[in-house]
């Protein structure tokens, strides 16, 4: 009788990197081929990151990871057809413990929150990706979603004028999201904001999530 459990590749491309028990093994989903190479060897540099598969679109997207179940997938919110956003959403449905990291040109102000409310764990602007790039993966990969200074710092003065129920679902679901790839407790609305001031300021909070206490469930 023939096995029905699928054995996943360890790439596509045949980096060595990615045949390493170690390595964290990186999707890249771009429509632009010499993006994809440049992005490739800058994470390829870094000695725990390793690019195992390509796409050029969310099709393509969804069978490289489901033939390499990666470790981390980085998507491009412009490709043909499907955009970003849905194979984000799909990508989710299907792979629900898969980290997905938004890399793309379009405005943070504009189009992080839709990203992160669609299930990515970070969002970096392609103008900054050599800066910022193996920053924000490290950081998702130690489960905290990644936002740049600035986009926190527009998060923050939304809380300081008003704390509207969008913003406080939207938070608690990056709570949510970093729990569920930490294996911990939920962190609460509170934890996640408090994470967000410090970031603003780069001071990284590299506490585990608690619980929440007894007076914050009562408001909540």
């Amino acid at each position: 009788m023939v096995a029905t459990k699928m054995k996943h590749a360890r790439s596509t491309n045949q980096n060595p990197k990615c045949d390493l028990p170690q390595a964290k093994r990186i999707v890249i989903v771009d429509d632009h081929p010499l993006f994809r190479k440049g992005l490739e060897q800058l994470i390829n540099s870094e000695n725990s990151f390793a690019i195992c598969g390509e796409a050029g679109n969310a099709a393509e997207a969804m069978e490289v990871i489901r033939k390499l179940n990666p470790d981390l997938a980085i998507v491009d919110l412009s490709l043909p057809g499907a955009n970003g956003i849905e194979l984000i959403k799909n990508i989710r449905a299907e792979f629900s413990r898969l980290p997905v990291l938004v890399l793309s040109m379009h405005d943070e102000s504009l189009y992080a929150l839709r990203a992160l409310r669609a299930g990515a764990e970070g969002y970096v602007m392609k103008h900054e990706a050599m800066a910022n790039v193996i920053h924000a993966i490290h950081e998702v990969f130690n489960g905290r979603p990644y936002l740049s200074p600035a986009m926190a710092a527009q998060v923050i003065t939304k809380f300081a004028h008003r704390e509207s129920e969008d913003e406080k679902t939207l938070h608690q679901l990056v709570g949510q999201r970093s729990a569920e790839l930490c294996g911990v407790l939920p962190a609460t609305w509170f934890q996640v904001r408090s994470r967000i001031d410090r970031r603003a300021v780069c001071m990284h909070d590299r506490e585990r999530p608690r619980p929440c206490r007894a007076s914050e469930r009562a408001i909540l």
